[in-house]
């Protein structure tokens, strides 16, 4: 019910009243989106706009906790007018800043059996009784953000070395066709490797075959545990996600998510606060080293009693752009380390195909981890990375942000600064057509 083309005053009918409870509903007005919930059973109706301003995550997603709608990413909660009522990774005595806060519609009524908004002040003071055949108003797509966002897609991202097959995929005299970047190419391993079409290059590292369309800039990964004899390998089958390589990096990246999306395996539910770290840069990428509290139920010495399942842990983060990320967790209690490796290789715009390894050692001078211990960690880290894949569902499609007035940003998001950095930086590397095309 606008007034007139481009206004949102007037009342709009969202949805039934009875479709609307406890878990929040998808609806439009005006041409914006917003989400329905109500706080408690029974009570009222309130309305949010549809995407947490800190990482963009649909509110579709969110639960009702104690009477506030609560983001499922970092546990951000709001009140009813939309305050921002906790930011649990800022501790007990953090301050949300005030762009955490949600700029709720003006008003909000249930009549006639409908739930109606006005999304801006409007002279009507109640909304119109609804006329035979009265729909419930679209739900449109949430704006865009008004800077950069990096796809799957993008042209600067052909001057970099990509994953593109496990080397145990590529038997010897095999062939096997894989998406690159919205490309189809065909890798063949003879008495060497090949691809067609021709590219700068194709080679294998680190448990994978590389592909580089064009003439790489980037700093390949590199860690002193690949190869060392102290440490036992073993691989995740690869996985698939409709979300983009930029979001995934971001998840995989962040220290803040992991007493909620993680809640159920490793994270520590009643430690949120993240103290204060540091960034450092490196060639090619970056790296933070964190002390950390998580759930180790892999430990063999969990089950024995001989240790806590709530653990110490030292972790270190390392990236290299576009999409080499490292984790090594060094645990403080059973001196156990154990490192994992993330490459992600962009398919297609709604396509990341996602390696993960793991390299286990059980500590200085005690043998190395036996078969059934490696199985319990590779299942665990396959538990952890399905919380994530299923997080990054919500983004599906979605591309990285790289403008950081486009999210809420919080000391906790150090990281996530550091990698939107270093693929800007990608970004201006590439040549002047490439940095315009996406």
């Amino acid at each position: 019910m606008t007034t007139s083309a481009g206004t949102t005053t007037g009342w709009y009918p969202v949805a039934r009243a009875a479709e609307v409870g406890t878990k929040p509903l998808p609806v439009g007005a005006g041409g914006r989106a917003y989400v329905l919930v109500r706080l408690r059973p029974g009570a009222e109706v309130s309305a949010f706009p549809a995407r947490c301003p800190h990482r963009l995550v649909p509110l579709s997603a969110a639960t009702v906790v104690d009477g506030r709608l609560t983001c499922p990413n970092h546990g951000w909660q709001y009140d009813g007018e939309g305050r921002c009522v906790s930011l649990p990774s800022l501790g007990p005595d953090g301050t949300a800043p005030p762009r955490a806060d949600l700029p709720v519609p003006w008003a909000v009524e249930e009549r006639h059996d409908w739930v109606w908004l006005a999304p801006e002040r409007t002279a009507v003071p109640t909304p119109p009784r609804p006329a035979a055949g009265t729909a419930a108003e679209p739900v449109p797509a949430p704006p865009e953000p008004s800077g950069r966002v990096l796809g799957n897609l993008d042209p600067a991202l052909g001057s970099a070395w990509h994953p593109v097959a496990l080397s145990g995929e590529l038997r010897p005299g095999g062939w096997s066709q894989v998406r690159l970047l919205g490309r189809t190419w065909t890798l063949r391993r003879t008495d060497r490797l090949e691809v067609d079409p021709p590219a700068y290059g194709v080679r294998e590292r680190l448990g994978v075959v590389w592909l580089a369309p064009d003439e790489p800039r980037d700093v390949p990964l590199e860690f002193p545990e690949d190869g060392d004899r102290h440490f036992v390998t073993g691989w995740l089958p690869p996985r698939r996600s409709a979300a983009t390589a930029g979001v995934l990096a971001d998840i995989l990246l962040d220290v803040a998510h992991g007493p909620f999306v993680h809640a159920g395996t490793v994270g520590a539910a009643d430690h949120p606060e993240v103290p204060a770290y540091h960034v450092e840069p490196e060639p090619g990428g970056f790296r933070s080293v964190q002390e950390q509290w998580f759930d180790d139920p892999a430990d063999p010495g969990v089950a024995t009693g001989e240790r806590p399942l709530r653990q110490r842990r030292r972790a270190t983060y390392v990236y290299r752009a576009p999409f080499q990320l490292l984790l090594r967790v060094a645990s403080l209690d059973s001196g156990a380390v154990t490192v994992v490796q993330s490459l992600l290789q962009p398919e297609d715009q709604d396509s990341t195909r996602v390696y993960t390894r793991l390299l286990l050692s059980a500590g200085p001078g005690r043998p190395l981890p036996a078969p059934p211990e490696v199985a319990r960690a590779v299942a665990l880290r396959r538990q952890v990375l399905d919380e994530d894949l299923a997080l990054a569902a919500h983004l599906a499609g979605q591309g990285l942000p790289l403008a950081v007035r486009d999210e809420l940003h919080v000391p906790a998001d150090r990281l996530g600064l550091a990698l939107r950095r270093a693929l800007c930086d990608v970004v201006l590397a590439a040549p002047p057509a490439d940095r315009s095309a996406a």
